[in-house]
């Protein structure tokens, strides 16, 4: 992607549809004049008062206890510097985005305009009596160790600058794990950091606290090895001075056991890496470009265990796997305090997170077939489910155990499961689909690729690594669409109906001919079929020419599915081809069938359509609870529809009594599992809520996901062919290009799957 697409698209996506990444969003009902009545006058007037009489009541009755503010005042943006408080509010803005996502806290972020460390604090001091923790941001030293100590000192809620301590934290968890590895004592190695900002002097500091010994670090700034006898060095510097004859990086790099870069791009270079000890620890974390790239690190040194901030290489150190749980375990019990315990909690837990067996979820995610300790896999995972229920626990513990917790927990197995309540959002299972789809992009065959929109999808699918587009279609309007967007790679153009296609096109006729010749097709008319784009991309799938395509954004469903079933078989055991849609909920996603193929299913239609959706289910993580659906529950209609249900569920419950699946049940009950466990408590979804709702037939199904993605605005990836042998996928007419991005990603993993699985 050229800079100026990045420039564009970033500022784009910031602009559009409506300034900004985050909103405030009403948690209660406002529709009637009650409502508002209770909202505001008169009714506010209660837990204000209540509030007044005891200043605890405002975690009960207000948004406290779960909002936390993300504060700067711009002296020290990302790699940016000193750009002022209205230029920092867009990474604000993303920090709160952040705490979102993965824990569920909400954030407002409030740029300050002041750079003097009194000014600061008090305007901090005066505001915080709205917010249950706050996170300091993007602030230069060193003032901003001064800001933290006297906000931590002066205030009772949890205060963290994150630049300092989530590095800190997210890496001494790696260096335990590592040294853990290679057998080497931490108290006995030699230390080489190198940058002495704010996020080093927290990391240093928190490996001592960890075991390492003060005389065995050596410290680096831009000016070279921070020595005893160097002048104007700040108090935060002298705590790291040397004695050591060494006044350089590569001097101090000779013999050394762990290298940790907090600095800038390329000051390592292999001659430096070949002079340090046997088994040597390099944390290479500046960011674009680490202080030495990973692959030459690597070839450098194949003792080496190598961590970097990004996440295209093994061992990424990101500071989202702390501060969001970190803060979470604090709310959660009303600390007064981040303190040192906590943070080693932090440490710790993370730590040990690596050590246990991964779940398949996570090997699914990242295309491992068994992410296990070593040297490429010291800390989680960023997408690991289970850091939302390990991290906050040990948190919550720590400070319940240093007594600065209020409001201590009594029940861990009641916290966990809220906690697990808390992860199901959609955006995040959208970047688990893009992430696995990553790890292995395929040839995906776009086969309306002149389409502008089609177009733009086939460049975020080729700019953002999730799969190798083939474009079909018109080639001078293909080229012209590509110029329009600045879409420069070099990637395949095929018009199926030019003659440079000829020799193609016979070749394909002639197979195609050969399968359905006693089908009533002669092989002109195949010939004649070959000239039809999807005809032809389903060919070039078929041959291996492709490994997948998407299609359906110009045409009629109907019309696009007839080619696909004509030319690609059914999987194997398969009898009956049916489709899904992946709703990406606020519970969770949940897979809906059957949206598209099967007009009305009969009961052993339905059970195959479930077994069908519980593959794709399981390909995605995740263990199916299957709920047929109907207008009544368990016998209580006699209509066609419900007892065909109900041989559905009893067919599945006689052959594959392992599976979770009842029925027939109302959409309300197989949703809320309170709801079933009161009143039919038998069924086999006790306990569960359902991820899979199967119809009895295309009307309901159909009008159901389309009625979610408009009224409730949940985002919809299908419809998911199910029971083809080829990764071949149809789009809705007029699908979004987020909508076709995402299907073209399913496709990948759907290649994916099935390559492993030809393999075995």
């Amino acid at each position: 992607m050229s800079d100026s697409r990045k420039r564009h698209e970033a500022l784009l996506y910031h602009a559009k549809p409506k300034p900004g990444k985050i909103a405030v969003v009403p948690t209660k009902k406002y529709a009637t004049q009650h409502d508002l009545s209770l909202a505001y006058s008169p009714g506010v007037a209660e837990p204000c008062l209540e509030i007044a009489k005891d200043k605890n009541n405002v975690y009960k009755y207000t948004a406290k206890s779960n909002l936390v503010a993300v504060i700067s005042n711009g002296t020290a943006v990302l790699g940016l510097g000193d750009i002022g408080p209205e230029a920092s509010k867009p990474v604000m803005e993303g920090k709160g985005l952040l705490f979102k996502i993965f824990a569920d806290i909400d954030v407002f972020d409030i740029e300050v305009d002041a750079t003097d460390v009194d000014k600061f604090v008090e305007t901090v001091k005066a505001i915080a009596p709205t917010f249950g923790g706050i996170n300091l941001e993007d602030i230069k030293a060193p003032e901003a160790f001064e800001i933290e100590r006297r906000l931590k000192e002066e205030l009772d809620i949890p205060v963290m600058h994150d630049d300092q301590h989530g590095t800190a934290i997210i890496s001494a968890a790696a260096l335990k794990n590592a040294l853990e590895i290679i057998k080497k004592d931490i108290s006995k190695v030699q230390i080489v950091v190198n940058g002495a900002g704010a996020a080093a002097i927290s990391c240093t500091r928190l490996y001592l606290a960890l075991g390492a010994k003060r005389e065995n670090v050596v410290m680096c700034d831009s000016k070279g090895v921070i020595r005893e006898d160097r002048d104007n060095l700040t108090s935060q510097k002298a705590e790291f001075a040397t004695d050591k004859d060494v006044n350089t990086l590569e001097e101090a790099m000779h013999n050394a056991d762990v290298f940790i870069g907090l600095s800038k791009g390329n000051v390592v270079t292999p001659e430096m890496l070949l002079s340090m000890a046997k088994d040597p620890i390099v944390f290479a974390m500046a960011n674009p470009e680490p202080e030495i790239g990973y692959d030459l690190a690597i070839a450098t040194r194949d003792d080496i265990i190598m961590a970097t901030g990004r996440s295209d290489h093994p061992n990424q150190v990101n500071n989202v796997l702390g501060f969001p749980f970190i803060f979470r375990g604090a709310l959660d019990v009303r600390s007064t305090k981040i303190n040192e315990e906590m943070k080693m909690a932090a440490v710790h837990a993370l730590a040990d997170l690596a050590k246990q067996s991964v779940p398949e979820q996570v090997n699914i995610v990242y295309d491992e077939v068994s992410l296990s300790f070593g040297k490429e896999y010291i800390i989680p995972k960023p997408f690991d489910p289970r850091l939302i229920y390990e991290i906050p626990p040990a948190i919550a513990k720590a400070a319940m155990d240093s007594g600065v917790a209020k409001e201590p927990i009594t029940d861990w197995d009641k916290y966990r499961e809220e906690l697990m309540d808390r992860s199901g959002t959609g955006s995040k299972e959208v970047r688990l689909l893009h992430n696995r789809a990553k790890k292995d992009p395929k040839r995906v065959v776009f086969a309306e690729a002149d389409h502008l929109d089609v177009l733009k999808a086939a460049q975020r699918v080729y700019e953002e690594k999730i799969g190798i587009p083939i474009l079909l279609g018109k080639k001078e309007i293909i080229l012209e669409l590509k110029e329009e967007l600045g879409f420069d790679a070099d990637v395949l153009i095929i018009d199926p109906k030019t003659s440079e296609e000829k020799e193609r096109r016979i070749r394909f006729a002639q197979t195609f001919w050969e399968s359905r010749r006693r089908k009533g097709i002669t092989l002109l008319e195949s010939q004649k079929w070959m000239r039809e784009r999807n005809y032809f991309a389903a060919m070039m799938v078929n041959t291996g020419e492709a490994d997948a395509l998407i299609t359906g954004y110009s045409r009629p469903y109907p019309s696009v599915v007839k080619p696909m079933l004509e030319l690609i078989e059914k999987d194997k055991g398969v009898t009956r081809v049916a489709a899904t849609n992946m709703m990406l909920t606020k519970q969770g996603p949940m897979f809906l069938a059957d949206t598209t193929i099967n007009i009305n299913p009969t009961a052993k239609d339905l059970a195959k359509i479930s077994q069908l959706t519980s593959v794709l289910a399981k390909m995605f993580g995740m263990k199916p609870h299957i709920a047929m659906l109907g207008f009544s529950n368990f016998g209580s209609s006699k209509s066609e529809s419900s007892v065909k249900i109900r041989e559905a569920v009893s067919y599945i419950h006689r052959h594959h009594p392992h599976v979770i699946v009842d029925g027939e049940l109302q959409a309300d009950f197989a949703l809320n599992p309170e709801l079933l466990a009161k009143e039919f408590p038998f069924s086999k979804l006790n306990g569960k809520r359902a991820n899979i709702l199967i119809f009895p037939n295309l009307e309901s199904a159909n009008i159901t996901y389309k009625l979610m993605k408009q009224v409730d605005g949940v985002e919809s990836i299908g419809p998911i062919l199910l029971g083809m042998s080829k990764p071949v996928h149809i789009l809705q007419l007029g699908a979004s290009v987020d909508e076709m991005v995402n299907m073209a990603a399913v496709a990948v993993v759907d290649a994916q799957n099935k390559a492993r699985k030809a393999k075995k």
